[in-house]
């Protein structure tokens, strides 16, 4: 064996990808590290480790780590928010539980880019990360009043969809960190919240009360 060899063998052999694919890889590498760790204990060596790249190549695509960061999350970011695109028609419990499949269908098949969002959110509510995140709650937000057909969301109904929200979040973390729970019983849970939430409010808005009325979900 040549000196040097193991050095060598010890990374991945490099493949020959386009610039968009190669983009795709380092991201994907990105994600699964800040899915798990603080984005400032993970490096560009560490990107480039688990990339099979040169730490040379991670700095000519993104510059930087916090580059790097913010493409990622940006990236998963743009992949929820495409499955948030609602399928209209239904009713507004019918669209909701429909929603919150294709959110845990995100959930599964991306736990890495999920848990990164996330994992960014509380610990950087300014700048560009911090954006990231909430723009991905403004949709969910929006969504969710455009079903139910409210123009301008009471301060109680706005503060009910917002505690839902992340009570979504919590327990997409929560289920992916344990898979002790079936999918499809967290999703009915998270139903069955929303109502109860807007049943609380209702005794607190007159407006909230008329919207159950509206769609039968008074007892």
């Amino acid at each position: 064996m040549t000196p040097g060899k193991s050095a060598e063998t010890a990374r991945p052999a490099r493949r020959r990808l386009s610039v968009d694919r190669r983009r795709e890889e380092l991201m994907a590498a990105a994600l699964e590290l800040f899915s798990t760790r603080d984005a400032e204990d993970v490096s560009i060596d560490d990107v480039a480790t688990a990339a099979g790249a040169s730490r040379a190549l991670v700095y000519h695509y993104f510059g930087g780590k916090q580059e790097l960061y913010v493409a990622a999350l940006k990236s998963a970011a743009e992949q929820l928010e495409s499955r948030l695109r609602p399928a209209e028609g239904g009713r507004p419990l019918d669209e909701l539980a429909s929603g919150l499949r294709r959110y845990f269908d995100f959930v599964e098949e991306h736990a890495a880019g999920f848990a990164a969002l996330l994992r960014g959110g509380p610990a950087n509510r300014t700048g560009e990360v911090g954006e990231i995140v909430d723009g991905v709650r403004r949709r969910l937000f929006r969504l969710i009043q455009k079903q139910m057909g409210v123009e301008e969301p009471s301060p109680v109904l706005r503060t009910t969809l917002r505690s839902w929200i992340a009570s979504v979040e919590t327990a997409g973390l929560d289920w992916l960190e344990h898979r002790d729970i079936e999918r499809s019983t967290l999703e009915r849970m998270l139903v069955d919240h929303m109502v109860a939430l807007l049943g609380v409010a209702a005794t607190h808005d007159s407006d909230v009360a008329a919207l159950m009325r509206v769609y039968g979900l008074t007892p």
